[in-house]
């Protein structure tokens, strides 16, 4: 006796469903909804798109965007930051920003949630390096840890004092200690 089977979404009907709240990810041919962030993780979000902003906008080297749709490799994802060069930042003709972008980011930056899924999470990392992505970091507030991806499928863990890996040519130096600290609010 055959068992009948669901047929796999396609990205392309993927992108045709209406966008959710909080927004999905498609990834693997799953459709993965993402958990509403909280306090910590909304902090560690805006503060870092601020920090990376105001170093690298002005001189136009990059600009970090808090939950861009990125489109590619045959999943579409939404990091909770997504920083591309600035000749990468895909715009109109007319010059304006472009609101769809079917690229990889150049760096990646998730930040897990207490509901969220480490595999989950990881193969969203993962799938940004094969397919190009520079640079990924995966923070973990709850044991104060980034596990930073690199080229090549290389993952190594920072702890404590560790200095944190920067895409390069962004002049920027973190610890961790000085990035959990943002979240002190005395």
């Amino acid at each position: 006796m055959a068992i009948a089977t669901q047929p796999q979404l396609t990205l392309e009907e993927f992108l045709k469903l209406p966008e959710t709240e909080p927004v999905s990810d498609f990834i693997n041919g799953e459709i993965i909804q993402k958990p509403m962030p909280q306090g910590e993780h909304s902090r560690l979000q805006t503060k870092f798109c601020n920090v990376i902003n105001n170093i690298t906008e002005s001189q136009k080297i990059a600009y970090a965007f808090s939950e861009l749709r990125c489109t590619f490799g045959g999943a579409s994802i939404v990091p909770d930051l997504a920083v591309f060069r600035w000749d990468r930042i895909l715009k109109t003709s007319s010059g304006r920003i472009a609101n769809c972008f079917d690229i990889h980011p150049d760096w990646a930056i998730e930040i897990l949630s207490p509901d969220q899924r480490l595999k989950k999470v990881l193969s969203k990392l993962f799938h940004c390096s094969r397919n190009g992505t520079e640079l990924g970091w995966l923070i973990n507030p709850e044991d104060e840890s980034v596990l930073g991806l690199f080229p090549g499928q290389r993952v190594e863990l920072y702890e404590g004092a560790d200095k944190l890996p920067i895409l390069e040519g962004i002049e920027l130096e973190l610890t961790l200690e000085e990035v959990f600290g943002w979240l002190s609010w005395i």
